[in-house]
């Protein structure tokens, strides 16, 4: 499968003028091939669009028209139809509502767990310090390192500007428990990111914002777009949905529960990922942040985020998808990168469901009701598409590519479909495993802690009592 180029098209709306081309960030030079393309209108997030550009053919010109074909198809009458002015009231005019635009983002602290990349970590972090945002920290948490790369990257490179803490236990989950803890107490909202994004430089201030807006908003997600398509695994993982959630802004609300969504809460999948997310700080505190045994780094293999999202609904708080706030992935390039994240999605997608339950067993009514639907979409989500399925996004040579978000219509191969149904069989039981390790972890832990200062005039007898206390596990001497 060829490469695909990724490239960002500015227009002056709708059906204006080109107003930049450029290759999506760090990326080669255009030239002739396929393009799949960002299309912004003046700077907003609007489409993306797939183009060939043929030797000598203008790529600007070649995305704007595969853009305003796909608005406008012959023979169809326009999309976009004149919005006439509203009239202007007689008399007194009530305040209008703050909107996400106008409104100041909050002080915000933005995590990033990583775990021996301090390359690409680098690249993140530069995105990172060039937003927009008027007050944000920016935190590396250092999950389970074997070297001292990540430290060394931070100490040398970002000293000052980007602060750095330790977890030594794995697992992603934990890594975000540990940068909520190390959070500065005065930022408002907690933001996060992995450590192989290029962030837009107004990512932050579009992902924050509606914060100040809306009281009752507990998290914020964006949008993910493919920094590259220059293997056929990046290429079958966006045709397969990628990370992104269209390009349409949309706020779920557990007191209004989305008529199109009959599983509404539990599809937490298409709220967002966990690349691109922010929590009101004490929301998420209140929930008790991340499961400690779901996310990458765990038997569970991942749904860290879509926890997150749930409780966070659960306990009454709204969540906003902003298509504005963009971050750019670079997906896994390798076939055996492309199964193991098959697995892990659907290892996630269960673990995640059973960490509901297990924590909040007062949902189960409401899972139970939805499990018939629910059963039906994953086994929907997870269809084997042989490479002659409709495919309106493909490019010229016959060759699968991605096209409209959402509408899996683009080949996936039968071996990934039954790795993403035995993942989700395993999650339960992965879930469980990680339980039973977060507990030994945590026994270990405060043991290691008691021998620290078992000694005269130590601190050994306050940690034991503290160790005695609800919610812990009891130490005695010697290993268990």
């Amino acid at each position: 499968m060829p490469p695909i180029a990724v490239a960002e098209l500015d227009l002056d709306g709708p059906d204006g003028e080109v107003l930049s081309l450029s290759p999506a960030p760090g990326g080669p030079p255009l030239g002739a091939g396929d393009i799949f393309a960002l299309v912004r209108l003046r700077g907003r997030p609007a489409a993306t669009v797939l183009g060939h550009v043929g030797t000598g053919e203008d790529p600007a010109e070649v995305l704007a028209a595969a853009f305003r074909a796909r608005r406008n198809p012959p023979g169809a009458p326009p999309t976009l139809e004149p919005v006439a002015e509203p009239p202007v009231p007689e008399g007194p005019v009530a305040e209008p509502p703050v909107s996400d635009e106008s409104a100041v983002p909050p002080r915000t602290t933005v995590v990033v767990a990583t775990r021996e990349r301090a390359g690409q970590l680098g690249r993140a972090l530069d995105s990172l310090l060039a937003q927009d945002h008027p007050d944000c920290q920016v935190l590396v948490v250092d999950n389970a390192p074997i070297t001292t790369a990540t430290h060394d990257l931070v100490a040398s490179r970002y000293a000052g500007r980007v602060d750095y803490v330790r977890e030594p236990r794995p697992g992603l989950a934990v890594a975000h428990n540990r940068g909520i803890v190390a959070a500065d107490a005065d930022s408002a909202v907690i933001a996060f990111t992995d450590d192989d994004v290029i962030a837009d430089p107004h990512w932050l201030t579009a992902l924050t914002a509606p914060f100040a807006a809306d009281p009752g908003l507990g998290c914020t997600t964006g949008l993910i777009l493919p920094a590259r398509l220059a293997t056929t695994a990046q290429i079958l993982l966006e045709s397969h949905g990628g990370f992104a959630k269209g390009f349409e802004p949309r706020l779920y609300d557990p007191a209004s529960p989305p008529a199109d969504e009959p599983l509404f809460p539990f599809t937490a999948g298409s709220f967002g990922s966990g690349a691109n997310m922010a929590f009101r700080a004490e929301a998420l505190r209140a929930v008790g942040g991340f499961d400690p045994a779901t996310g990458t780094g765990t038997p569970a293999r991942g749904g860290d985020d879509l926890y997150a999202f749930v409780r966070i609904l659960a306990a009454g708080h709204r969540l906003r998808y902003t298509p504005e706030a963009l971050v750019w992935h670079h997906h896994r390039e390798t076939w055996q990168d492309l199964r193991n994240q098959a697995y892990g999605y659907g290892a996630g997608l269960t673990a995640y469901l059973t960490a509901i339950l297990v924590r909040r067993p007062a949902l189960l009514p409401a899972l139970l009701a939805r499990l018939p639907r629910g059963l039906a979409h994953a086994r929907a989500i997870t269809a084997h598409r042989p490479d002659g399925a409709h495919d309106p996004g493909r490019a010229q040579g016959g060759e699968p590519a991605p096209g409209a978000h959402g509408a899996q219509t683009h080949p996936w191969p039968r071996g990934l479909s039954r790795l993403e149904r035995r993942g989700m069989l395993y999650g339960p039981l992965g879930y469980a495993k990680a339980r039973v390790r977060v507990r030994r972890q945590a026994r270990d832990q405060a043991y290691e802690a008691y021998e620290r200062y078992d000694e005269p005039g130590g601190l050994a007898r306050d940690d034991a009592h503290e160790a005695r206390q609800p919610g812990h596990t009891r130490i005695r001497r010697g290993r268990p």
